[in-house]
């Protein structure tokens, strides 16, 4: 049954009703005429104190001297994708100056067992000890705030050593291979001096040590920890390795109770991060029998993406031991898939490899390699030994050994992060020999490690939070060391997506044009509807699956995904589509065409695509004036400019960096800076827009010094933004006195001209007829401390005309107090006394005060701005009268759009595990609780080596596994979902509606009158007769649940994607005999301690 259903039955129903009496009749004239008078002094007010009248008549002025351009899409996204390739081009050198200075100083250097060296360790930089001495490893690094480096303390002139906590800083190889890297601090100082819009530049060690240009102090987290290692990041694992299809099987028999099944977990979620969105995986748990963790991927492979790793990660933690391990089957089924897609064409088409976690193999195997893997051996086999038994290493080592794999045993949950990453090294042996330095693009990521993050993701808009790495591979030249293909580690430099998008500047496309950025995957890169962050609690967090968001995702109304397949197809070529546009947070919605022009970035994985709005979004206005007479007007004080947007480059020079783009503009017009690097059409447009709007100073100046107090008070400010980005505004009173001080400041983004978007008040209003204003209240949800909305933003578009073409010049409006509009809305709203009633049928003289009537003031979406009850204001009219809503609907007076949203989290409900036993018993409860304290203390002591306990290192490294392992989790969590929700529309070709509601005992009759030249309805209703049978119409957001086939469905599908160029699989001259060994066996007294642990579990 649809949600319309019930009204309407309820309708049908109470037809079938004896009529009931009318309670109050409201009088259609009288309506009208309270509609009319108080749209009339509304429009009065608005217009005077906003100057909309004057500005127009300054553009009509100069129509004959304008000239309007129809901007040509296909043109546009070429020569933007031409800069975008040409800035990539230079990340992409100074990336190969980086890895060459690195493998020549590699092959100069003679290994030392005993150096001994002093570096810049980030952690210990500026510390001193008790004497005030610089600690060892410490010394003094200058470090400084750099604006171009998110005004973090940095040094540019040399880098620093980071590394994680559960790798020796004084090791031999780290020593090594610092003293080695020492070479790339030249390099990185003079990339930067060659290309100022570098940002971090860096070399990861496949030894575990981070190189970071510039140099920056490194913070541990609360527990004293550094978790931050380069090789397990994106960019590390993309560049050291091939695409990769990959099945890992766990043994999950009884034998892996206890810790070896922590272990065993441990193991495969740091697989699952070495994996990227070009991989493919499954996972299979054997006992008895096999399974797939999830059911739903049965038989084939899933991509790699962060939402399927994220998801597989919890399936793994709910993984139990019991039965027996049978490993043949489960090996028999992973061959099967691997050689199934591999025949398809499907997966990653290049490395194929099984990880095979257990405790044992005492089957006779074999027959199964010979069936499916060998001579060929296509297919790669890791074996990780989970516990301390040796008894089985040589089967388990035979397995890896015999198919080009790699074997490790891991003992402790220290040990899993470096054996795991010896299959990476295994993986990269192919193109190390070979020589390849493929260069790779990493999906779009936030960088989280770097201090002050929290900062960053406050201060800057969602969409442009996010970069992507350049990055290459970095190898052992030398002879010797060839055939075992030794890869030395990974350059790279981040690339903020901000930069990019400066290069596709917002003037040029239209009031509701955007650009974007897509991968070979179809997931974005970039796009103004991306909303990568969440809010937990007061905290702005990361979005599991924040960089897997699809196109389709975002741009859903693409259903059978023609732009999307275009564009991974890496195709050059344009779409028109109607859309429905959601601005406000979701609560309104604008009916666009757009014209989608889109094309491939040469020489990266990305594709550019640009959105011109169809009518004025396709048009640029040309207008020419004297510099002499624009730098005039430009130095008004009530005049600024668009602060995000790029007039002029000022973050290169360190000079120019303490410059606004105003000063910057004045600078370089006035020739005081002769090196400014200024967009000529863009600044010439400012200047043409300085001087046509000039006059408005002056006759808003004169408007604040002759304002009547008592009429007009409320009337707080009146501002313009025109398509330049320029902006002016006055305050009508003191400062102190407004109302809404984040409006037209950074801190309300939606009320400024940024990268992302033109100001909501005039994006809104260019949707809007000419000359009539958009009346729009900040909702409940969004005033200052929950309070209730006090102002009402009023805006105009100002159009202009040249021979048949239509384009939108400027926004203009005021900010009013709520109390004016109410003020006057009351006033409005009553008969006087000594009307004439003898031609009126019902109650009169009428008044929206009397009892008997609702006056309300909706907007085009049903949101209230005036209501008899102060605490509706804001509120979704829907929600405080069902009954009329829900007739407003029926009569096509409103109607409702559905709305979708592929980036909503929902929340998902604690379920508490009920256990009878320990109620019945308090000694239970006490014994039970001894139990687990001393079992969890054993466990902690088995996780790791006592004797490499003595490096303050470890014990840190300790001291964080054991609290994240008994953090407690949150009741309420809140993970990725799919919801649809509605948003209401004025039809406005409905000037005015009346009705009767039947509503069981009586009838409940209603008014809808349209105000002239707003967005605005009076709704006048009967207040007596009681209609709360119809329930509420709501805004509410609901899941999209999806029934479990259709669910799987979802789930599996292999959605169109571009493979990347290269691939290394093998190499004849790979040296397959180097397959690890056994870890030294070492008795310690902890170990007599393990059956007793695993006993207590």
């Amino acid at each position: 049954m649809g949600p319309w259903a019930i009204p309407w039955m309820m309708l049908w129903l109470f037809c079938l009703l004896p009529p009931a009496r009318a309670q109050t009749m409201i009088p259609l004239e009288t309506v009208k005429s309270w509609a009319d008078a108080f749209g009339g002094e509304l429009y009065s007010i608005v217009t005077k104190y906003s100057g909309s009248l004057l500005l127009q008549k300054k553009y009509k002025d100069v129509e004959p001297t304008l000239k309007i351009k129809e901007v040509d899409g296909l043109e546009l996204v070429k020569k933007f994708s031409e800069q975008m390739e040409s800035m990539l081009r230079r990340k992409v050198e100074a990336v190969e100056r980086l890895v060459e200075a690195a493998e020549d100083a590699d092959l100069n250097h003679e290994y030392n067992s005993s150096l001994e060296f002093d570096y810049y360790n980030s952690v210990l930089i500026n510390e001193k000890d008790e004497n005030d001495n610089y600690v060892e490893l410490g010394d003094e690094f200058i470090l400084e705030p750099n604006e171009h480096f998110n005004n973090l303390l940095v040094n540019t002139t040399y880098s620093d050593i980071q590394l994680p906590t559960n790798v020796y800083n004084k090791d031999p190889d780290i020593l090594n291979g610092v003293y080695m890297s020492e070479a790339l601090n030249p390099i990185f100082v003079d990339n930067f001096e060659r290309d100022p819009t570098l940002t971090w530049q860096y070399f990861g060690s496949s030894t575990g040590f981070f190189r970071l240009y510039p140099g920056i102090k490194w913070l541990p987290d609360e527990n004293g920890v550094i978790s931050f290692d380069c090789r397990n990041r994106g960019w590390y694992i993309q560049a050291a390795t091939s695409p990769k299809d990959i099945v890992i099987i766990v043994d999950v028999s009884g034998s892996m109770k206890g810790l070896r099944m922590t272990i065993a977990k441990h193991t495969i979620v740091t697989i699952l991060d070495t994996l990227g969105e070009n991989d493919f995986v499954n996972i299979i748990a054997y006992n008895d029998y096999v399974h797939f963790i999830e059911p739903c991927f049965k038989g084939i492979l899933v991509q790699a993406d962060r939402d399927n790793r994220e998801h597989f990660k919890q399936l793994v933690d709910e993984l139990q031991a019991k039965g027996v391990g049978t490993v043949n089957k489960a090996l028999t089924e992973s061959f099967k898939i691997l050689r199934e897609f591999r025949d398809a064409g499907q997966g990653g088409l290049c490395n194929q490899a099984i990880m095979l976690i257990t405790d044992g193999a005492v089957e006779d195997y074999e027959a199964v390699f010979e069936k499916y893997n060998w001579p060929d051996r296509k297919v790669r086999v890791f074996t990780y030994l989970i516990g301390r038994e040796v008894t089985f290493a040589p089967n388990v080592k035979w397995i890896a050994c015999n198919n080009k794999g790699y074997y490790t045993q891991i003992s402790t949950l220290a040990d899993v992060q470096e054996n795991v990453m010896e299959y990476l090294h295994v993986l990269s042996r192919p193109m190390v020999i070979n020589h390849d330095h493929d260069i790779i693009w990493t999906e779009a990521y936030m960088d989280s490690a770097l201090p002050q993050s929290e900062e960053l993701f406050a201060s800057q808009a969602q969409s442009l939070l996010l970069m992507t790495t350049v990055a290459m591979p970095v190898f052992s030249k030398k002879n010797e060391t060839r055939s075992h293909g030794i890869l030395l580690g990974v350059v790279g430099s981040d690339v903020p997506l901000r930069e990019l998008l400066k290069l596709a500047p917002r003037y040029k496309l239209g009031v509701h044009g955007y650009a974007f950025l897509n991968t070979n995957n179809g997931y974005i890169l970039s796009h103004p509807d991306l909303r990568p962050l969440y809010k937990e609690g007061k905290k702005l967090k990361p979005k599991p699956n924040y960089n897997s968001v699809d196109l389709s995702e975002v741009e859903w109304e693409d259903q059978d995904e023609i732009l999307r397949t275009a564009m991974i197809n890496g195709e050059t070529g344009y779409l028109s589509m109607d859309v429905k546009v959601p601005v406000d947070k979701g609560r309104r919605v604008l009916f666009l065409t757009n014209d989608y022009f889109f094309t491939d970035i040469s020489g990266t994985p990305f594709s550019l695509g640009v959105v011109l709005s169809r009518g004025h979004g396709e048009y640029i206005l040309l207008g020419n004036t004297s510099v002499e007479e624009g730098l005039h007007d430009l130095l008004q004080p009530d005049l600024s400019l668009a602060n995000e947007w790029i007039y002029c480059i000022t973050d290169i020079d360190p000079d120019h960096r303490k410059l606004s783009q105003l000063e910057a503009v004045i600078r370089f017009l006035t020739g005081e800076e002769a090196d400014l690097e200024c967009d000529e059409e863009l600044v010439q447009e400012v200047l043409f827009d300085a001087v046509v709007t000039a006059p408005m100073e002056a006759y808003w100046t004169t408007l604040a010094l002759n304002m009547s107090t008592e009429t007009d008070a409320g009337v707080e400010m009146a501002f313009l933004g025109t398509r330049a980005g320029l902006m002016r505004s006055v305050l009508y009173v003191g400062s102190e006195k407004i109302s809404n001080r984040k409006f037209l400041t950074p801190k309300d983004k939606e009320s400024i001209f940024t990268m992302d978007h033109f100001p909501l008040w005039y994006r809104r209003a260019a949707e809007h007829p000419a000359g009539s204003f958009i009346y729009s209240i900040v909702s409940e949800d969004d005033s200052e401390g929950g309070d209730l909305p006090k102002v009402v933003t009023v805006s105009t578009a100002v159009a202009v005309s040249v021979d048949g073409k239509k384009g939108i010049a400027a926004a203009v409006g005021v900010q009013l107090k709520l109390e004016l509009l109410q003020r006057k809305f009351w006033m409005a709203m009553q008969q006087p006394n000594d009307s004439d009633c003898s031609a009126l049928e019902g109650a009169c003289p009428l008044s929206c005060q009397d009892d008997i009537l609702n006056c309300f003031l909706i907007d085009n979406n049903g949101f209230i701005l005036v209501s008899k009850r102060p605490a509706e204001t804001g509120k979704f009219f829907g929600a405080v009268d069902g009954s009329v809503m829900t007739q407003l609907l029926n009569m096509g007076m409103f109607r409702r759009v559905t709305m979708y949203d592929y980036q909503a989290m929902c929340k998902v409900p604690y379920h508490h595990h009920s256990g009878a036993r320990p109620l019945l018993s308090p000694i239970y409860a006490f014994l039970a609780t001894v139990k687990w304290l001393i079992s969890d203390f054993l466990i902690f002591l088995l996780e790791f080596n006592m004797s490499s306990f003595w490096h303050s290192d470890n014990l840190a490294d300790a001291k964080a596994v054991f609290h994240h392992a008994h953090k407690h989790k949150k009741h309420d969590t809140l993970q990725p979902c799919d919801t649809e929700y509605p948003v209401f529309v004025y039809e406005s070709a409905i000037k005015e509606t009346n009705g009767l509601i039947e509503c069981g005992g009586c009838q409940k009759m209603f008014v809808a009158q349209q105000i002239v030249s707003s967005n605005l309805l009076l709704l006048v209703t009967d207040a007596v007769c009681d209609c709360s049978v119809f329930p509420p119409v709501l805004l509410d957001a609901k899941e999209v649940k999806y029934i479990l086939p259709l669910k799987c469905e979802r789930m599996r599908s292999q959605k169109l994607r571009r493979r990347p160029d290269s691939c290394h699989a093998f190499h004849p001259e790979e040296n397959a005999q180097d397959c690890g060994g056994t870890a030294e066996i070492s008795v310690s007294p902890t170990l007599l301690l393990l059956p007793l642990a695993l006993l207590l579990h």
